[in-house]
């Protein structure tokens, strides 16, 4: 592994130990390993926070259509209106 991807980093006593019983029970050849699968695995989880939330958001849209509360005008206009909305700071809004 190239040195530019070697990093430090302060584990407790607790996480050394978890680290250590994975790699004697032969789970893992070394702490490196573990490291990255717990990283991949957050990744995952964080992945797939964000898949959850952009469905709640595809499901509130499509809620408000079915009310009727849908906006008028050419799908690019109002999308375009949408994301420039989105950069906006919250108060300006």
């Amino acid at each position: 592994m190239p040195a530019s991807h070697a990093r430090n980093v302060a584990l407790t006593n607790e996480l050394v130990r978890f680290i250590d019983d994975l790699v004697a029970g032969g789970t893992y050849n070394n702490a490196s390993e573990v490291v990255r699968d717990a990283l991949r695995e957050l990744q995952r989880r964080r992945y797939a926070d964000q898949l959850t939330e952009i469905r709640s958001r595809i499901g509130a849209g499509l809620a408000q259509l079915d009310r009727g509360e849908g906006r008028d005008g050419a799908p690019a206009t109002v999308l375009g209106e949408l994301l420039e909305k989105a950069k906006r700071p919250h108060g300006e809004r």
